[in-house]
């Protein structure tokens, strides 16, 4: 009995170290595998990666563990869990997408069309016919009376040369003397209609009365009765409304889309639903001071005067994507400020990240140049959750391994 209880007492002292240095290895390898399991990083910046818990040193926000030998760089959801993510997908066809824009413009006078009335002599402004901006005159209609010494004289000079040239009919030199006198009446703003009264009737006036040169509204006077104006001197400012300047702002950004000669819709406010057409005929060449805009000019027709100097308009560019090209909704594709990615349903279940290279975009569509074939199946909604949930699980960029 002695003996049977000494040798298990011998058993025992010899195999627990065995069983004591399992357990603890054992213990040691599950501390280990445990611990490669333990690596936490940000849900919001994968480039943190640490082996403790913590918070991010960039948005505060706890670490969450993950698993960084998992290498799959697809993710694999069920029906159930799709579902709940609001996940949709959509195959890529090979329409395009156009997309208009509006450009902020306005309407103004078109200086071609604007007429400045000045003194054709020196002299005092006797009476004057329109007094009032914004008075419409026709062609011909009388603007204002001079007095003017000068003009008298000019005329006693033209009935001398007419007598003369009537007396020597024969001599070419008071011929050409009289074509010469009757050459500065006109200069001067005479119509042939007064040079021919003044023939007739041989009696010159000192009192002188201008029309209207072309038809238009009066957007400027510069004189008064009796006031005394030189020769030159601008008296009114006639403008034309038949046809007005469109000029719109444009970014940097955009003036590619535009060219000189292209045919762009104006839509003047109030008349949106009778849009005109507009052929860019100017653009800025340098940036406005202190501003990061340019310009750009063109002009409609304004036949019955409906609209005004003033009046703001909107300027529609289009922007049309190439037909070479494939787009998506711009929901699909995530935007990290480096990269442009977008995820594509391999399966009913499995999902995998595709980098792309994108192109003109829209409020609704955005043009891929690159990354995506037609027939591809694509995440339309739900592409930021798969982010999401790709950075949990991998702790890394969904394109770090692509």
């Amino acid at each position: 009995m002695k003996r049977e209880t000494f040798l298990k007492t011998v058993l025992f002292t010899v195999v627990s170290p065995s069983i004591i240095i399992a357990a603890c290895s054992e213990k040691e390898k599950g501390a280990k595998g445990n611990a490669s399991l333990k690596t936490f990083t940000c849900p919001m910046h994968p480039q943190i990666v640490q082996n403790k818990p913590g918070t991010c040193p960039i948005c505060g926000m706890d670490l969450v563990p993950f698993n960084k030998n998992n290498k799959d760089k697809g993710l694999t959801l069920s029906k159930d869990q799709q579902a709940l993510a609001n996940i949709t997908t959509a195959i890529i066809g090979t329409e395009g997408f156009e997309d208009n824009s509006y450009l902020n413009g306005k309407l103004v006078v078109n200086p071609e069309q604007t007429t400045f009335i000045s003194s054709r002599v020196a002299g005092r402004i006797e009476e004057l016919y329109v007094k009032e901006t914004g008075v419409s005159v026709g062609k011909g209609q009388a603007i204002y009376k001079i007095y003017s010494e000068e003009l008298l004289t000019l005329q006693e000079e033209y009935l001398m040369a007419l007598a003369q040239s009537a007396q020597f009919n024969n001599d070419r030199r008071f011929q050409d003397i009289h074509k010469a006198s009757k050459q500065k009446l006109i200069l001067y703003g005479q119509s042939d209609t007064q040079i021919k009264h003044l023939a007739d009737t041989k009696r010159t006036n000192p009192y002188i009365t201008y029309y209207a040169p072309q038809s238009g509204k009066v957007s400027e006077i510069s004189i008064t009765e009796g006031q005394y104006v030189s020769e030159g001197a601008t008296l009114l400012q006639l403008e034309s409304y038949q046809r007005l300047w469109v000029e719109a702002d444009v970014y940097p950004s955009e003036i590619g889309q535009i060219k000189e000669g292209q045919t762009l819709k104006v839509m003047v406010a109030g008349w949106e639903n009778d849009p005109q057409d507009m052929t860019v005929e100017f653009i800025t060449p340098n940036l406005a001071s202190n501003e990061q805009i340019l310009q750009i000019r063109g002009s409609i027709p304004n036949l019955d005067n409906r609209w005004q100097p003033g009046m703001q308009a909107n300027i529609m560019l289009s922007k049309k994507s190439s037909s070479e090209y494939l787009s998506i909704p711009i929901n699909a594709v995530i935007n990290d400020g480096d990269t442009q990615h977008v995820w594509i349903a391999l399966d009913n279940e499995r999902f995998e990240p595709r980098k792309v290279t994108t192109g003109l975009e829209s409020f609704e569509q955005v043009e891929i140049r690159s990354g995506l074939k037609v027939g591809d199946t694509v995440v339309v909604t739900g592409a930021y959750l798969l982010y999401s949930e790709y950075v949990l699980k991998k702790g890394k960029h969904p394109l770090q391994d692509v």
